[in-house]
């Protein structure tokens, strides 16, 4: 006749096994079959039963007593009812995510996570997907005031002119003091941006100025710029030459073939004659007064991909 009822917790067909400790001293036992309290077995000492978790205790493998050591001539023994459930490691890749409830993994238990498994569309914070987000092409943006200091992007540390003085353009062309910059672009850059922002003043009345783009002692003739102010105070002015990177190289356009090593980007000034002269750096007049105050430019590398 088949088994009616819950299925017998310890396994055993049968009557329950004993086991025997005659003769062992001290404050504990040692068993054989892990359990998983002390309501799981029966301890008799001189074939009294004693009174689970009042007169022991008894976890996995161990029974420890409650006050009472037990000695050598003492008759102890123990009747199983239970035994704890056995453990044994999972297989890797056995467990499947139907076994897995929702909301299980919290933020503790994830350590890493590879950048190529963030894939897919950014959420908005109503659940909705983000839509029409360009991504940036900017691999590296050296922004330097032209005050002697350090300054470091990916590719490199790089130290800035310190700008102390005005400077007046003459009839030769003459390179701008903080314009020059000894530069490598990230790997991967299809263009670098050269900007340069300075103060632009009258030394004579009117002032006819040429600007010049160089790449090493190459001029970019395309990229030429003629500035002409008539007393115009403190103007600031924004010059900017593009370098394109890949193709075959054109000197005029600033275009490079390749770009892997060095190369010296600057500016050069030069007046269209004598009674046209320009002051770059300084700053005319100030609080109801003629200065002799110091505008220090910015030089702005931008290297885009």
């Amino acid at each position: 006749m088949a088994y009616i009822g819950n299925q017998n917790p310890t396994g055993f067909v049968g009557r329950p096994p004993k086991e025997d400790f005659t003769g062992t001293t001290g404050g504990t036992l040692a068993l054989s079959n892990a359990v998983g309290s002390a309501h799981d077995i029966e301890l008799f000492i001189n074939h009294v039963r004693q009174e689970p978790e009042t007169s022991y205790q008894a976890a996995g493998t161990t029974v420890t007593f409650q006050g009472y050591t037990v000695a050598a001539t003492d008759d102890v023994y123990v009747v199983y009812k239970g035994l704890a459930q056995l453990t044994s490691t999972v297989a890797d890749g056995s467990i499947g995510t139907a076994k897995i409830g929702n909301g299980a993994v919290t933020d503790a238990k994830i350590d890493t996570m590879a950048a190529s498994k963030l894939t897919g569309a950014l959420p908005a914070i109503d659940g909705s997907n983000l839509t029409g987000l360009g991504g940036s092409n900017i691999k590296e943006k050296l922004v330097m005031l032209c005050d002697g200091q350090n300054y470091t992007v990916s590719s490199g540390t790089y130290t800035s002119t310190n700008v102390t003085t005005h400077q007046t353009m003459g009839t030769t062309s003459t390179d701008i003091t903080g314009s020059s910059i000894s530069y490598t672009p990230p790997t991967g850059t299809t263009m670098v941006i050269y900007e340069f922002v300075f103060s632009h003043n009258f030394h004579d009345t009117d002032t006819v100025t040429q600007i010049r783009s160089f790449i090493d002692s190459d001029e970019v003739t395309s990229q030429r710029q003629s500035i002409q102010c008539y007393g115009a105070f403190n103007v600031e002015y924004h010059h900017t030459f593009l370098i394109p990177i890949g193709g075959t190289a054109d000197t005029a356009t600033g275009r490079q073939a390749t770009w892997t090593s060095a190369k010296t980007l600057k500016i050069q000034g030069r007046t269209y004659n004598s009674n046209y002269q320009a002051r770059f750096h300084d700053l005319k007049n100030w609080d109801g007064a003629g200065s002799t105050l110091k505008r220090k430019p910015q030089l702005i590398i931008t290297a885009l991909g």
